[in-house]
Formats: C-alpha cells, structure tokens, sequence
C-alpha cells in the first residue's frame, strides 16, 4: 500500500475498517475540527496525543513520544483496532501532524497507513464529503505493545554517528533557519554540526502535493550521492521530520531513522556545538 493516498481515491475508497484522523495542529484547532472535516474523521492531538511533553524541552525536545503504551490507550479512544486502514490528513501537506501520526502508527505496528495527498484543502477541492460537530464511535480493546518498532536516535547517538562520518543527518528545517539567520521557535538558531539541510518542502511540487516517487528517488540520489547511506533525520521537534521519512518511504528508500529531540533539543543542551553559516 503506497503510503500517499489522493483525494480522488478516498472518495472510491471501501468504509469497512477505514478510519480516518484529523492531524490538523494549532493553538484552539479543535473548535475548528469540529465547524468542518472529512466526514467521519476523528480528531488526533498532536500535544495530548502524539507527543508527550516534558517540563525541559533540553531532554527529549518540544515534542518527545509517548510511551508506547500511552499511544496504545489512545488508539483505543479513537476506536483503533488491529488491522484498521488509517488513513490521516491536515492543513498543511502532511506537514503538520498527519506525517507523525503517520510515523507513530507504523512503528506502532500498522501495516495500511496512508496520508492524504495535499490534505484538507485537496479533500475539498476534489468534492471529498464533509460534516461538522462530534463523530460517535466506539472505543476499542487497547493494543499491548512492548515498545516502538521503528529507528529512533538519541542526541548522544547523533552526536557519535557524526563524528565517526558513520550517518547523514538531514535538517529539514527551512534553510534561514538552518543557516542560523533567525530562529521563530527554539532559543536559538544555527545547526548540528555536519548536518546537512533539505528542507522538508523540497518534497512537495508547486501545488503542494508530493512529488512522484520517481521523482522523489531520484532528487535524494543525487542528493545523497556523496554521503554516508544511513540516514537520520531531524527538524524542529520531531515532527516534520517524519515528512521526509514519509517521503523516503514513498520514494522506495530504506526507512531511515529519526532523531524526536531534534533542534529544539540539541540547541538546549548544555555544550552542544551550533554552526552557523555567514
């Protein structure tokens, strides 16, 4: 199962076990779920659901994980049993949630996982139905897990694959942010030494939605070409840096590994080397 889906393909696409989620994210997003979404979809928080946050984003970052078995819980609040198609959606190309809602089911174990192509927006271009208001549903049995089944790193982890040249980090971050020329979010701005930045947009076409696998494999080819063929990717938070492992994983790529703390953690750690590029 290709992990993008169009929004001309949900609309033939079977109801019988497919769950839709909005990922939409955003200071007071709910009210907003709730005057309009695909019908049927039920809401994912990305601060209450998808990421457990911590009192010092130092350890672990803006948007740690949750224990494995907190996300079991809430898989069963949101009506998720084994097998389910899920299929996840949000404002902005996957880039907000929906591709870590995306990362965290399959590493969770599920195998029919897809994000929506151009998201919300596409959906209503493409005449997807809408409804508006709470979805009932039914909870499910919780799921028993042992831990995450995905590649995760840790900062020391990061710390020593780049000093013995053993991995390529990729920054997905925006290159200003990259460069160290201004910082929105984290305290400060700059990179992880020998990093390497292919911002997360480069994996969308104008319009907005992916670009084609063949076209995907072969922009990280030669990207890539003189680098280290372990992969590790960051951004921010851990967050939109599983847009590029979706987008590795659509290309045919091996699934790289990801590193949750990312900028927001590495750039608070207490002696922590930050490049920045004049």
């Amino acid at each position: 199962m290709s992990p993008i889906i169009s929004p001309s393909e949900l609309k033939n696409l079977p109801s019988e076990n497919l769950i839709i989620l909005d990922a939409r994210a955003g200071k007071d997003i709910y009210p907003t779920y709730l005057t309009k979404h695909i019908k049927g979809a039920r809401f994912i928080d990305l601060d209450k659901d998808l990421a457990d946050i911590g009192e010092d984003a130092a350890f672990g970052g803006r948007h740690p994980l949750p224990a494995v078995e907190k996300f079991a819980e809430t898989l069963s609040g949101l009506g998720i049993s084994e097998g389910a198609h899920v299929l996840v959606y949000d404002d902005k190309n996957g880039a907000n949630a929906a591709a870590r809602a995306w990362w965290m089911l399959k590493s969770f174990g599920f195998e029919n996982v897809q994000v929506l192509d151009g998201g919300i927006q596409s959906a209503e271009k493409e005449g997807v139905e809408f409804s508006s208001g709470e979805e009932i549903f039914e909870k499910s049995s919780v799921i028993k897990k042992e831990g995450w089944l995905l590649p995760v790193k840790e900062l020391e982890d990061v710390e020593n694959e780049i000093s013995n040249d053993s991995s390529t980090v990729i920054d997905v971050r925006d290159a200003y942010r990259y460069k160290g020329e201004s910082e929105p979010i984290d305290l400060v701005a700059g990179h992880i030494p020998g990093a390497i930045n292919i911002p997360f947009s480069e994996n969308l076409d104008e319009n907005g939605n992916f670009l084609k696998p063949e076209v995907l494999k072969e922009k990280y080819t030669e990207l890539l070409k003189d680098q280290p063929q372990h992969l590790i990717i960051h951004c921010g938070s851990g967050v939109t840096a599983c847009h590029t492992i979706l987008a590795l994983e659509y290309a045919g790529f091996p699934t790289p590994d990801l590193y949750v703390g990312s900028w927001s953690e590495w750039s608070r750690r207490e002696g922590k080397e930050i490049t920045k590029e004049s």
